[in-house]
C-alpha cells in the first residue's frame, strides 16, 4: 500500500487525511506548527481556527448552509466537529475554538492510517500528494509550487472589489456599452498603470468571448453613472466611512495598481474621476451626454449572473460597503454575492494553471485543496479537501476523477474554479450566484432559495448514488 503524503494540517487538510485514512489509504500529514510557527496561529493543534469562530449559516436558503448540507452527506469530519463543539448563535453554525480542534485533532491523530509528522515541506512531494496549505502557506513551498506551475500562476495578497447580483441591479440606469463604443482598447499610459483597479483598458489580456458573453459591439461592461452632485456625495461618504483594521498577519501592502478605493479617493477628489471612474468614452443613452464620472461592472461568470464592481477593492467594513455603495446610481438594491477585500492570501490561478479537479496538469495525483485553491471561507476549503480526498483515492484505484454537478453548490464553485476568466481571476465563496438559474424562477427571493436547495440536494444524492459515495 503505497503512502499519500498531505502537507497542511489545517481544516482542507485534516478533512482530507481522514477521508483518505476511511478509505483505507496510508497517510502522512505533514504540519510545521510544532517545529516552526506562524504569525496567525495559537496552538500546534490540528484544524485550529485562526480568524472567525463561525462556519456561517446553516439554513438552506443561505448558501453557505446548502454547502454545509451537501457536506454532510458526503460524511465531513470537520462539520461532525463543530456540530460537536457547537455554541448558541442563532441559525449560524459557531463553534468553541479549543473543543473543536481537539475534537478533529483527536480523530486525526488516532486513526490507524494516519501518521502525523512536524515539519516544514519546502518543495512539491512526489505523488501521491495532496497539498493543503492555505493563506500562510511557507515561503519555501511557495516558491517550489511556483515553479512547478509557473510565475504567474501564484499570488500573495487578494485585491478583491464586491460582486453583487444581477437581477438586483436596476438597468433603466446602469447601460451596457464600451468606451468609445468598441469592445476592448489597448492599454497605455494611466489606464496600463490601473492594474486591478482599471476597467477597459486592462492591461491584462481579454478572454476569448462565450456563447452567453456580450455579443462584440454591445459592451462588456455595465455603465452606472454619475452627475456630478451624486459623485460628489459619493466620495464624501467613501471618503469617510470605517474600515476594517487587518490583523499583524494579514496585512498586504498597497500597490499602486491595486490601491482601495478609499484611498484612491483620499488621494483627491477628482481622483477616482481620472482613474476606474473615468467617464471618457462613454455616453448615457438616457441624455446622449458624458456622465461626470462612472462606476463600471465586469461580469464575474459566463451566464452574467455575477457582476464586478470594478476597480473598488476595499477595505470598508461589510455594513459601510452596503452603505456606500448603494449610494451608486443602479445599485441602490445591490444584493452583494461578495464584498471586497484586501488581504494577505495566498492562493492559485486556479483555472490558469489547474485541471478540473484541481491537481497539476502533467500529474493528476499532485492535487490542492484549500484556500490554496482560490476559494474563500471554512466551509469552502473543508469542501475542497474532501472532494480532493475522493478523487486521490479514486485514482489510486484507477477510476477517473470527478467532481459533483453543477447543480450543486459545490459542483458550482468547482466549475468557477475551472471556468473563471484567468485574467481576472480572484477567489471566491459560496454565493447562490455560482449556480444556474432556475428553469421557472419565482419571484419570491425566499422560495427560489429553497427551489435552488432542492434541486441541489437531489443532484448530488443522484451524483453520490452513481459512483459509489452514498
Amino acid at each position: 500500500m503505497s503512502e499519500i503524503h498531505v502537507v497542511g494540517g489545517g481544516l482542507a487538510g485534516s478533512e482530507a487525511a481522514f477521508q483518505l485514512a476511511e478509505r483505507g489509504h496510508r497517510v502522512v500529514l505533514h504540519e510545521m506548527r510544532g517545529v516552526r510557527g506562524t504569525p496567525a496561529h495559537q496552538t500546534d493543534r490540528l484544524a485550529e481556527l485562526v480568524c472567525s469562530n463561525t462556519f456561517k449559516s446553516t439554513e438552506l436558503t443561505n448558501a453557505h448552509g446548502l454547502l454545509k448540507a451537501e457536506m454532510r452527506l458526503l460524511g465531513s469530519l470537520v462539520l461532525r466537529g463543530a456540530d460537536e463543539a457547537r455554541v448558541a448563535a442563532g441559525s449560524a453554525l459557531a463553534v468553541d475554538r479549543d473543543l473543536f480542534s481537539a475534537f478533529v485533532h483527536e480523530r486525526v491523530t488516532a486513526h490507524p492510517l494516519i501518521t502525523v509528522t512536524r515539519e516544514e515541506v519546502t518543495a512539491v512531494p512526489a505523488s501521491p500528494c495532496l497539498i493543503a496549505t492555505g493563506p500562510l502557506t511557507s515561503d519555501a513551498l511557495a516558491e517550489s509550487v511556483r515553479a512547478r506551475l509557473g510565475v504567474q500562476s501564484l499570488a500573495f495578497y487578494d485585491a478583491i472589489a464586491p460582486i453583487i447580483a444581477v437581477e438586483s441591479i436596476d438597468q433603466s440606469v446602469a447601460f451596457r456599452a464600451a468606451r468609445w463604443d468598441k469592445e476592448t482598447m489597448p492599454a497605455s499610459g494611466a489606464e496600463a498603470e490601473a492594474g486591478c483597479g482599471a476597467g477597459e483598458g486592462e492591461s491584462r489580456a481579454s478572454a476569448p468571448h462565450s456563447a452567453s458573453s456580450p455579443a462584440p459591439g454591445s459592451g462588456a461592461y455595465l455603465n452606472c453613472p454619475m452627475d456630478k452632485p451624486q459623485f460628489e456625495v459619493f466620495i464624501d461618504a467613501l471618503t469617510a466611512a470605517d474600515q476594517f483594521t487587518a490583523h499583524e498577519f494579514d496585512s498586504a501592502p498597497y500597490f499602486e495598481g491595486c490601491m482601495p478605493v478609499e484611498e484612491i479617493a483620499r488621494r483627491g477628489r477628482e481622483s477616482l474621476r481620472f482613474g476606474p471612474m473615468k467617464p471618457i468614452g462613454l455616453r448615457d443613452p438616457r441624455t446622449g451626454k458624458r456622465p461626470w464620472a462612472v462606476v463600471q461592472l465586469r461580469a464575474e461568470d459566463r451566464a452574467g449572473r455575477m457582476w464586478n464592481i470594478v476597480g473598488c477593492q476595499t477595505r470598508l467594513r461589510i455594513p459601510e460597503q452596503q452603505r456606500v455603495f448603494r449610494m451608486i446610481p443602479g445599485l441602490e438594491n445591490a444584493e452583494f454575492l461578495r464584498f471586497g477585500s484586501i488581504h494577505r492570501n495566498t492562493y492559485l490561478n486556479a483555472p490558469g494553471a489547474l485541471t478540473p479537479h484541481l491537481s497539476l496538469r502533467d500529474d493528476p495525483m499532485v492535487l490542492f485543496a484549500g484556500q490554496l485553491t482560490g476559494v474563500e471561507g471554512y466551509t469552502e476549503s473543508t469542501a475542497t479537501g474532501l472532494v480532493a480526498a475522493i478523487n486521490l483515492s479514486r485514482l489510486l484505484r484507477g477510476d477517473e476523477p470527478i467532481v459533483p454537478p453543477v447543480d450543486t453548490m459545490l459542483g458550482a464553485l468547482y466549475r468557477h474554479l475551472r471556468d473563471a476568466d484567468p485574467a481576472h481571476f480572484q477567489p471566491m465563496n459560496a454565493n447562490f450566484g455560482l449556480l444556474d438559474e432556475l428553469a421557472d424562477p419565482p419571484r419570491d427571493k425566499h422560495k427560489k432559495r429553497e427551489l435552488y436547495a432542492e434541486r441541489s440536494l437531489a443532484a448530488m444524492r443522484v451524483w453520490m448514488a452513481e459512483h459509489g459515495l452514498a
